[in-house]
C-alpha cells in the first residue's frame, strides 16, 4: 500500500498504454502500466531525475525493437519469498519463458504454484524485471497483473516472438489489443498455475 509521494516521476508513451515510472534518487522503485486510462500517481505532477531519463530512453529502445535487456539500478521491497521469485525473473533473457513451477523449484517450494503467482503479480517493476515471460504449462498465459491484462501481456510476448496460448475467454478482449495473439487455447487454469 502507497504511503507517501514518490521522490521521482516519469511517464511515457508505449505501445502498451503510458508507462509511470517511479524511483528514489538511486534506483527504480515501480514501474506502472495505464489500465483504463489511468495510472496510480496521475494527479502528481512528473519530477525525473537521471534514472527514470535513462529508463525511459531504454524503454523506447525496448518498444522499438532495439534493446533486448536493461541496464538500470532497480530497487525492489518484498517478502524473502517474493525478493527470491524476482531475483529469477531479471536472469530471464530476451524471448526466455519460464513456469510458475520452475520458479518455484528455483526458491525451493516446488509445490508454491499459487504463492508463485502471487509474487510474480505482485512484481512492482515490470518489463524491466519481466514477469510477462512466465508461462503456465504448455505456454499458456494465465493472468497479467499490469496493464489491461493478458492482452497486455500477449503484446509483450509477440514483441519478443516468444509463442504462447490465451484463453479462448481472453480472446475477445485480445480483439482490441494492437497485435493479434499466436495462438487461442481453451484452458482452465490449474491450482499450479495462478494468475499473474
Amino acid at each position: 500500500m502507497r504511503t507517501e509521494n514518490p521522490s521521482h516521476l516519469r511517464r511515457v508513451d508505449s505501445p502498451i498504454g503510458r508507462l509511470e515510472i517511479v524511483g528514489n534518487g538511486t534506483a527504480i522503485t515501480a514501474l506502472s502500466i495505464e489500465r483504463n486510462g489511468h495510472l496510480p500517481w496521475e494527479h502528481l505532477p512528473e519530477s525525473s531525475d537521471a534514472i527514470l531519463d535513462a529508463a525511459a530512453a531504454q524503454l523506447e529502445e525496448y518498444f522499438d525493437g532495439h534493446r533486448r535487456d536493461f541496464d538500470l539500478p532497480i530497487s525492489l521491497a518484498g517478502t524473502a519469498f517474493q525478493l527470491a521469485v524476482w531475483e529469477q525473473l531479471v536472469d530471464l533473457e530476451w524471448g526466455e519463458v519460464v513456469s510458475y513451477g520452475e520458479l518455484g523449484r528455483g526458491t525451493g517450494r516446488e509445490t508454491a504454484g499459487r504463492a508463485v503467482g502471487g509474487a510474480v503479480g505482485a512484481n512492482p517493476i515490470p518489463i524491466i524485471v519481466p514477469c510477462h515471460r512466465v508461462l503456465g504449462s504448455g505456454g499458456v498465459i494465465t493472468g497479467y497483473s499490469g496493464g489491461n491484462g493478458i492482452p497486455t501481456k500477449s503484446w509483450l510476448l509477440d514483441h519478443e516472438g516468444i509463442t504462447h496460448r490465451v484463453p479462448v475467454s481472453a480472446h475477445t478482449a485480445s480483439a482490441t489489443a494492437q497485435q493479434p495473439t499466436l495462438e487461442v487455447f481453451a484452458g482452465e487454469r490449474s491450482s499450479e498455475e495462478p494468475a499473474a
